[in-house]
């Protein structure tokens, strides 16, 4: 029924294939037999497979079995669920937090609960497909503005006076690797009294000594603002939470129809999860490593002449000229050893290789990499 469809999506080299690990994640996986040091991995602290967080779900399966059996609003979360929540509240130093099944789940789910018809979302223009959906879910109207840029966003706010007003922005752009002017929206939000939703999935565990973007800026958290995060990225785990006041969370958990209609997950996930924030609270030093290793990648690239795209973040991308060029590199990095995906349109509109580091990455990961992206630098 698609035969055309595909064959254009071949013809363009658009064509995505799914590859599946044979293997943990962590910095080395098993693909079609060979093992790869692992670059695309969000896995940023390396917790997918910490003692405790394996310890934690393993004790939980043991008392509440694996599937919830129903979604929260029918006794399918469990007193784990419940104490995830308030730990996530206590991280995130605000009143109240909700889990939901996924980053995605969440945005979707959020978005339209927060907004109505009378009300306006303004939303970067490179934000997360879920994003992008969740606005489209919405009834409200729904403005682009220009990547990261307040004073746009600004003349936007000023053209529209109904209704609330929403501010929508990753706090880490999962492509780009830069970080939202959290500070300037912070304070144009507060002038203009709108309601500020930040995405805080690659920030959770990263950014802030792992507490996130607000902490990263030293911005304090208001009843105004949303915060939203994944367990499924630095936790290594899965799912994710929205974090506010205690009536924002009511109220989503009223009227967000990706909570209210699917299962809860299981007590082994937040068993899990709570684990891996108590992790990341004990050791500073797992975010401090992370960002060592962010340095050295980023350092060895701009020493080779590569284009990072101004990068700040564990998230890398390389720049390339064409879906060709960097379907041609990640390929000659996969036979070198190294799982550094291209990323194309759709997804993005600049094609280029995005390296994502962790903390359980070594110096030797690294340099095998440089290697490669030296030899294959020579090759241009």
């Amino acid at each position: 029924m698609f035969a055309q469809e595909i064959r254009e999506l071949q013809k363009k080299e658009l064509l995505r294939v799914i590859l599946s690990r044979a293997s943990a994640a962590g910095p080395m996986i098993t693909l079609r037999g060979k093992k790869f040091i692992n670059f695309a991995s969000n896995d940023y602290l390396g917790l997918a497979n910490h003692p405790d967080v394996l310890n934690a779900a393993r004790a939980a399966l043991e008392i509440y079995g694996f599937g919830s059996g129903a979604s929260r609003l029918l006794a399918g979360g469990a007193v784990l669920h419940e104490r995830l929540e308030r730990s996530v509240a206590g991280f995130k130093e605000v009143p109240a937090a909700r889990m939901f099944n996924s980053g995605y789940a969440a945005n979707t789910g959020v978005i339209p609960a927060l907004s109505s018809e009378q009300d306006v979302i303004f939303s970067d223009e490179h934000n997360h497909a879920s994003i992008i959906d969740g606005c489209r879910l919405s009834n409200a109207q729904t403005i682009i503005y220009r990547h990261c840029d307040v004073s746009h966003l600004e003349q936007l706010m000023k053209q529209r006076c109904r209704g609330r007003r929403i501010v929508v922005t990753d706090t880490v752009f999962s492509m780009d690797g830069d970080i939202a002017p959290v500070p300037e929206l912070y304070r144009l939000c507060r002038r203009r009294n709108a309601l500020l939703y930040l995405d805080d999935a690659h920030g959770t565990g990263v950014l802030g000594k792992g507490r996130g973007a607000l902490s990263h800026f030293g911005v304090r958290a208001e009843p105004w603002i949303v915060q939203m995060g994944t367990f499924s990225k630095a936790c290594g785990s899965f799912g994710a939470f929205v974090a506010g006041s205690e009536d924002v969370i009511d109220w989503i958990s009223n009227t967000a129809r990706s909570l209210l209609f699917s299962t809860a997950l299981p007590a082994a996930e937040a068993a899990a999860s709570t684990a891996a924030l108590g992790i990341i609270r004990k050791n500073p030093q797992l975010v401090e490593k992370l960002w060592q290793i962010r340095g050295r990648v980023v350092g060895g690239l701009e020493a080779l002449g590569y284009d990072t795209m101004h990068s700040v973040t564990p998230i890398i991308p390389v720049r390339v000229s064409t879906v060709h060029d960097a379907l041609s590199l990640s390929r000659f990095l996969f036979n070198g050893g190294v799982y550094a995906p291209a990323i194309r349109p759709p997804t993005v509109r600049e094609p280029r290789i995005r390296i994502t580091v962790t903390a359980s990455h070594t110096y030797g990961h690294v340099e095998k990499l440089l290697v490669l992206l030296k030899k294959w630098d020579k090759r241009r």
